[in-house]
């Protein structure tokens, strides 16, 4: 039996009539109390519209916020956990190799923090706009606004966004995961395609970048296929040395092998760029021109290009010392007269024709065309 029936009987067809005009077919109960001690409709109706309806609203209000809140806090709490756990996961594995030198704890925890602060601040905005829109909607019913309407019109506009926007939110999931797995941070040095760099900023739609030449680039999260780190945790010099092929190759690989450990030596280098001692790898190919070979040194992030070049400087100048000959392009030639010599023997250099390059003529002509 629905309220309005039970009503009719309890109080007579009239008054229940009377009520259903003042609080409506449903009446609160704050509308019927006042309706009983007043036998006013207007002014149980008016109760309702001032009392019961506004404080309705400060209840969903109060609960949108206690939800938005509590939520927040869960978002900070998860977004701390992810970019720690990632971070100690990292960091044991490289120590459990060895006593290596390692990006100070300090940077780390200020990199680790930056990106539990931007993954926070960004789902922490998703959730308050989420619960707010669902609580505004709950009060526009506490008030008999019809919503369907609303809720059609925000369907057929949400659609219509949703395919102008794919764009945008590709970029912004892209952008998300990118923070939550810590693939780069400000201050790499990374190979995106496009461009290589070092991150000057980071968001959830772009990523800015600016090469070696000084351009900034701004790259669309979205759009990054891979991505090359240069510069995480630790980073490798790496040189391939040729020398020619007359050269006395386990001289050579001494000779390099004794200008690194120089380096490694060097307060100034191993102590602060240098990770581990450099080791010389061996003979790396056999190229058309000289003999490459190869050189490793394990470095601080970012800095094995610098590394590379005061190498490249002092075996310079070691194989300059030494004597070592570093290979430049060369090409033997043998030209041959079938006519005169068989197949296979080699030809008498006295026999060989020469022929002078034909010498360029000037014509000059007068003023008068003659």
């Amino acid at each position: 039996m629905s309220t309005a029936a039970q009503l009719a009987q309890d109080i007579g067809t009239d008054e229940a009539g009377r009520l259903a005009d003042a609080c409506g077919a449903d009446p609160s109960r704050i509308c019927t109390w006042v309706f009983d001690q007043t036998d006013n409709g207007f002014l149980a109706a008016a109760t309702e519209w001032v009392v019961e309806r506004p404080l309705k609203v400060v209840l969903i209000a109060l609960g949108a916020f206690i939800i938005a809140r509590v939520a927040r806090r869960a978002v900070r709490v998860m977004a701390k956990r992810i970019t720690s756990a990632t971070t100690s996961d990292r960091l044991a594995k490289i120590r459990n190799q060895g006593p290596v030198k390692l990006l100070t704890e300090t940077e780390e925890n200020k990199r680790s923090a930056a990106r539990a602060q931007t993954l926070s601040s960004v789902l922490s905005s998703v959730i308050t706009a989420v619960v707010w829109s669902a609580a505004l909607l709950m009060m526009l019913g506490v008030f008999d606004i019809n919503i369907g309407p609303l809720l059609a019109g925000a369907s057929i506009a949400g659609v219509a966004i949703g395919f102008g926007s794919q764009t945008i939110v590709k970029d912004f999931m892209s952008g998300l995961f990118m923070l939550i797995e810590d693939q780069f941070g400000v201050g790499d040095v990374i190979d995106v395609g496009p461009v290589t760099g070092t991150v000057e900023a980071v968001s959830l739609r772009t990523t800015t970048i600016r090469d070696v030449s000084g351009t900034v680039w701004h790259v669309p999260n979205g759009e990054v296929a891979r991505v090359g780190n240069y510069s995480q945790l630790w980073s490798r010099a790496l040189l391939d040395i040729e020398v020619s092929y007359d050269t006395d190759l386990r001289f050579a690989e001494g000779v390099i092998q004794r200008v690194a450990n120089e380096m490694w030596d060097d307060p100034e280098w191993g102590g602060d760029e240098l990770m581990e001692a450099p080791e010389v790898w061996g003979i790396q190919s056999l190229g058309a021109s000289g003999i490459a070979i190869r050189l490793v040194v394990k470095t601080e992030p970012s800095v094995q290009w610098k590394v590379e070049r005061e190498l490249r400087l002092r075996i310079k100048e070691a194989f300059d010392e030494a004597g070592i000959e570093i290979p430049f392009p060369q090409r033997t030639l043998w030209l041959r007269d079938q006519g005169q010599h068989q197949l296979g023997e080699a030809p008498d250099p006295s026999t060989i024709k020469t022929v002078e390059p034909p010498r360029h003529q000037t014509v000059v002509s007068d003023a008068d065309g003659d």
